[in-house]
């Protein structure tokens, strides 16, 4: 069977990760089962170029099999900020919570008509130093005033779904699991993959 090594050292996001891509005839792992790995610096202008950036540093690290990803929050208003900063986007080391209080002061005075944002997902796999694979999904919504629900993570609490007038934090898993940029990005993958593979 052939490893699968996903460019993170995130266990969060390696849990996720390996939900999403069950079924495939793979063993799943992350950077942490690795001694002296590269230092990847996500510079990329893009969500698809951080993607990547991370998934062929690893394939070439490794020799082999490598998926990485790259995520963020879209806000019309703010021009696509934050964007590639999503998870910096207070400052460096900052928390979901001092990120969330920045959007929120710069959206003070934006009306709900014009609060559109939308999050978005880049995954990128490579094998052996090659890229094979390079997709993208996004998932609209609005940005709510404050914040709902203690599901999720990030700006999952101010990030609003019309269709259900609740966040992501308040919908929980299971919806979110069926809508959101990062479910149908690796479903996509998993996909890819069972075929690959």
């Amino acid at each position: 069977m052939r490893q699968l090594v996903i460019a993170t050292k995130n266990d969060k996001k390696l849990y996720e990760l390996r939900r999403y891509l069950k079924g495939i005839s793979a063993r799943v792992v992350s950077l942490k089962e690795f001694k002296h790995t590269p230092r990847i610096v996500e510079n990329g202008k893009t969500f698809k170029a951080n993607a990547i950036k991370k998934a062929l540093t690893v394939s070439k690290f490794t020799g082999g099999l490598a998926v990485g990803d790259d995520s963020g929050l879209v806000v019309k208003a703010l021009g696509g900020a934050p964007g590639v900063k999503s998870s910096r986007f207070a400052g460096s080391g900052k928390s979901d919570k001092q990120n969330n209080k920045k959007l929120l002061k710069l959206l003070a005075d934006v009306p709900p008509a014009k609060r559109q944002a939308k999050f978005v997902c880049a995954v990128a796999i490579c094998d052996n130093g090659k890229i094979v694979k390079v997709l993208e999904e996004s998932c609209a919504g609005v940005i709510a005033f404050s914040e709902k629900g203690g599901y999720g993570f990030g700006y999952d609490p101010l990030f609003l779904i019309p269709k259900y007038k609740e966040t992501f934090g308040e919908l929980g898993l299971k919806v979110k699991d069926r809508m959101s940029h990062r479910s149908k990005a690796l479903k996509k993958v998993r996909e890819f993959l069972k075929k690959y593979l």
